[in-house]
């Protein structure tokens, strides 16, 4: 307890970080019962096929309904599809079961996996990565100008794999002992040519290479020469952009395969991209392609307008009994076709998305740079409360010193190039809040809304990111004193400039995460903290009754660090006793044991040592209220200890209950027990 650690950051493949739901075309095919769409699937005609696999598609993508195609065994009715005779039809099959994947959640990819959908998955893969570089397109089975359906087929097949990597370890094994790797290698050479199915490759190779040590092995110079190839690409395209930073997050989950001679120069690498992709405002990105977008549709509007003027006088010259409705509609064959992600038209937005989508995956990345190697996931995930918890971590300060490890716990030469390419500078003005004009943007425009979450997921990331830095960061790199004090201000204003306290969970842990951080690291360096001990109670007293156990924990922390800095003043009895009862009140009334736990150990800290603690605890009669409290905190333990906490967790509580004994005879040797 007391000290945090450095959060990771596990992908979360059904997050807007992951796959989305392949979308079929507007206008589609009337809904069918499942049954009826899945009998369909064995019909001889490929048409009929394909329109049923398109129908279920469409039909997955609403949770409700995926349990009737799960009952009827939808995963082997369409896995044999993948191998289909019809290019069209192995399309709609992948792309069905994409949105099976991505919308079904973990327990439906297991499902899959079991029912063998790798087998045919792993057939496809590399029997398109065998023909793509071949002519294969007839042009009876193209109904579309310029489409290649090995390549489409491919990026369907990549997502789904993609999709089962991210959520089963069976798939992993499959994809290492198949030898996958070098299939998807060759998709990722088509980058230049093929940007959307490079970035597919990328976070399925992101996914499949986190934590995984038997894949290492695999990453020849051949291997590592296509990924260094795609990190030179010149492009500036945010997709481009966004390319560059998954297959540096691929590079990074595989440097134990690069030498320690290069390993400088590949951190630094890395940086640099992460760095390009922060350096771009993502407000003013928003406000330039929605201005882009209106003129392209403007213009499209009026030579649409001129071409319809122009059928018209036609149709009145040739005949008479022509009338408007004959009027060509548009490009009708985009619109119907079922294998878009997202309209043809909405290339603007994709840019945008892109953008977030590379500048939260690198502050993730980042965050991960920043932690220790040490826990495996599943103990991460232990030490957790909740998906997102990182507390009783103490080991981000050295032993007994209470000093700092360097950024990243390497050498001078990359820590260097942390700071030279700017890193910090960014990650804090991507703590700001989004800009107000491109949230009213946002706000106004159907298609561009969901960009709203996505804005704020990057604000969120970077003040975790800023989290980790101020733990594995010495002061001087951060700036030195001053700086720190002007980052207490900028974070005071990001939780008070409002009107009313922030309630929304991930933004709430995220900044109390960042100010529990910074208030550690000024106490421990003496630098006297800006952020008054009335602000502090007052975010804590809304922010205790979050649903989030990380945003209690972080709050009781918080007012313990402050306490600890009071308690060495003077005058400050009054505030230290409005202190002392919060914590009281959550160590005897609080759910969790963890939460409990805590604002025990913030007690420990805050009435420690000082005159103005000894005047304070009196008054709150502290040691006869946690006298009363001892015997009820050890029978919580004994009776709600085993089975809903971790064995780190209750590691941690048994040091809190010594603790408590402890700091009682402790009190009471400085004799204020009541007579």
């Amino acid at each position: 307890m007391g000290k945090s650690r450095a959060r990771r950051f596990r992908r979360a493949p059904f997050s807007p970080a992951g796959p989305e739901p392949r979308r079929s075309g507007e206008g589609g095919p009337e809904e069918e019962p499942a049954a009826e769409l899945l009998e369909k699937l064995q019909h001889p005609s490929a048409e009929v096929r394909e329109y049923a696999c398109a129908s279920i598609s469409r039909l997955l993508q609403q949770k409700q309904v995926i349990p009737a195609f799960l009952q009827r065994d939808v995963v082997r009715c369409l896995g044999p599809l993948l191998m289909d005779h019809s290019l069209a039809v192995r399309e709609t099959a992948a792309g069905a079961l994409r949105n099976l994947s991505a919308c079904g959640g973990f327990e439906v990819c297991d499902d899959m996996v079991t029912k063998d959908i790798m087998t045919p998955l792993v057939a496809l893969l590399k029997e398109c990565s065998t023909g793509l570089d071949a002519n294969q397109l007839s042009p009876k089975k193209c109904r579309e100008v310029n489409k290649n359906y090995i390549e489409d087929i491919a990026n369907e097949a990549i997502n789904l794999l993609w999709n089962v990597c991210e959520c089963n370890n069976t798939a992993v094994y499959i994809f290492n002992k198949e030898g996958c790797l070098e299939a998807v290698l060759h998709y990722m050479k088509k980058f230049s040519t093929n940007v959307d199915l490079a970035i597919s490759v990328a976070n399925c190779l992101q996914a499949v290479t986190e934590d995984n040590p038997d894949l290492l092995s695999s990453f020849n110079a051949s291997a590592q020469q296509v990924l260094e190839n795609v990190m030179l690409c010149p492009e500036s395209t945010m997709k481009h952009i966004l390319l560059r930073t998954l297959i540096a997050g691929t590079i990074w989950n595989i440097k134990d395969t690069i030498s320690p001679g290069s390993l400088g120069s590949m951190v630094n690498a890395i940086l640099k991209i992460f760095s390009e992709s922060l350096a771009i405002d993502a407000g003013e990105t928003i406000i330039r392609m929605n201005e882009a977008e209106k003129n392209r549709l403007k213009l499209a509007a009026e030579a649409t307008t001129e071409e319809n003027m122009s059928d018209v006088i036609d149709n009145c010259v040739s005949s008479e009994d022509d009338d408007m409705e004959e009027i060509p509609k548009g490009k009708v064959g985009i619109e119907n076709d079922i294998s878009d992600l997202l309209p043809s038209d909405k290339w603007e937005l994709k840019e945008v998305t892109a953008l977030l989508m590379a500048q939260q995956t690198a502050l993730e990345i980042i965050v991960n740079m920043c932690c220790s190697e040490d826990p495996s996931d599943d103990e991460w995930e232990e030490l957790s409360s909740s998906d997102e918890s990182d507390l009783f971590m103490e080991n981000s300060y050295s032993e007994g010193s209470g000093l700092l490890m360097s950024p990243l716990c390497l050498s001078d030469e990359v820590n260097s190039a942390f700071l030279n390419n700017l890193i910090p500078k960014k990650i804090l003005e991507k703590t700001a809040f989004p800009n107000s004009v491109a949230l009213d943007i946002c706000m106004h425009n159907p298609s561009w809304k969901p960009l709203i979450k996505k804005l704020n997921a990057v604000q969120c990331r970077a003040l975790t990111c800023l989290h980790s830095l101020l733990l594995v960061s010495d002061v001087d790199c951060l700036g030195g004193a001053s700086a720190l004090q002007s980052l207490a201000q900028h974070l005071s204003q990001l939780v008070f400039s409002k009107t009313e306290l922030p309630t929304d969970t991930e933004f709430l842990e995220a900044i109390t995460g960042a100010l529990r951080a910074l208030l550690q690291t000024m106490a421990s360096k003496n630098i006297s903290q800006c952020i008054t001990p009335e602000q502090l109670l007052a975010l804590c007293e809304a922010a205790i009754h979050s649903s989030n156990t990380s945003v209690r924990v972080n709050v009781v922390s918080i007012l313990g660090i402050s306490g600890s800095v009071l308690a060495k003043g003077q005058d400050t009895a009054e505030t230290l006793k409005m202190i002392g009862k919060f914590l009281l009140e959550v160590a005897m009334k609080e759910s969790s044991l963890v939460v409990a736990g805590e604002a025990l150990d913030a007690l420990f800290d805050v009435f420690a040592d000082g005159k103005e603690a000894e005047k304070a605890a009196v008054q709150i009669k502290l040691l006869p209220a946690l006298k009363e409290f001892q015997p009820v905190f050890k029978m919580r333990m004994r009776k709600e200890g085993k089975g809903q906490y971790s064995t780190d967790q209750l590691c941690v509580l048994d040091n809190v209950k010594m603790n408590l004994r402890r700091f009682i005879a402790y009190q009471e040797t400085l004799g204020k027990t009541p007579t």
